[in-house]
């Protein structure tokens, strides 16, 4: 695998050969300090360029970073999606996402100054590689304070609290009528989603508010005491229901839990009544007293 200097020395050779060219940055992991550093980060990299065209007529465009196993352009799969949507402008930006044979992954965007100017200050995890005209103003060093926990307003924990809760109402029926892919989808993206924010709050609350969980909770690991961390990866099944209901009973332990010291944390209410009542209707769902 070609390593983090070989890349960038790559990158930014292909940049400075080419006119249209006109400055480079990088943004993502490797340009926050804080981050983790691995083989297995991306290069998340932007050329601003004098025009977009050019690059998305040469089929070939990723070759001049080595032989990709796979390519994907997100713009191009979004349009296919939402063909009407006015953020599909090609002629201001277009991203290519590139998977080597190496190993090594870029995540590369080509667009114009006039894009430049906003996308560029838009993220504080922002590192200028070149710019050849001066393009773009100064930026401070990268920071991930945007990136941080942020703390839940008193309603965004209870309209979390009743999502959490009342979304298991759906997780029950779909398991009594024998509907699997419906559940899961329930569990582990509605119901989780709850559960997820209220251990990033959690997170948050433990130190102070100074640290990110990373994309998708990837640092919940970091963050939680082993014994919590093991509790939520016990949230996670199979597709036998009994393990399914398992599941259920861990994360509504984990969610009350971590829930009710939150709200203690902050003085908010937890709706005791909410649990208790959903509580209810999973036994009796499970009891088959329907």
């Amino acid at each position: 695998m070609r390593n983090e200097q070989e890349m960038m020395a790559l990158i930014l050779s292909v940049a400075k050969s080419d006119a249209r060219i006109r400055a480079v940055y990088m943004n993502g992991s490797r340009a926050n300090p804080n981050a983790p550093k691995d083989c297995y980060q991306d290069y998340d990299i932007v050329f601003v360029v004098t025009e977009t065209a050019s690059f998305i007529a040469d089929k070939n465009w990723a070759f001049c970073f080595g032989h990709p196993l796979i390519v994907q352009e997100p713009d191009w799969n979004d349009m296919q999606v939402d063909i009407s949507s006015l953020s599909h402008d090609f002629t201001r930006h277009y991203a290519w996402l590139m998977l080597f044979d190496d190993g090594n992954r870029i995540d590369l965007t080509v667009e114009i100054r006039e894009e430049a100017t906003v996308s560029y200050l838009d993220d504080k995890l922002t590192v200028l590689l070149l710019d050849k005209d001066n393009l773009l103003p100064e930026i401070p060093p990268p920071s991930e304070e945007e990136y941080r926990i942020k703390e839940p307003t008193e309603n965004q924990y209870i309209a979390c609290c009743n999502n959490f809760w009342w979304c298991l109402n759906n997780v029950a029926k779909g398991i009594a009528r024998d509907e699997l892919p419906y559940v899961m989808e329930m569990l582990n993206h509605y119901v989780r989603d709850m559960l997820n924010e209220m251990v990033i709050w959690f997170i948050g609350m433990q130190t102070n508010f100074s640290v990110s969980a990373g994309k998708m909770g990837k640092y919940f690991k970091r963050y939680l005491t082993p014994e919590l961390y093991a509790q939520y990866t016990a949230t996670y099944s199979g597709s036998d229901y009994a393990d399914i209901w398992a599941s259920v009973d861990t994360m509504c332990g984990l969610f009350h839990a971590l829930a009710v010291s939150v709200a203690a944390h902050f003085g908010y209410t937890y709706r005791q009544s909410e649990e208790i009542g959903i509580r209810k209707y999973l036994k009796m769902v499970r009891e088959h007293v329907f």
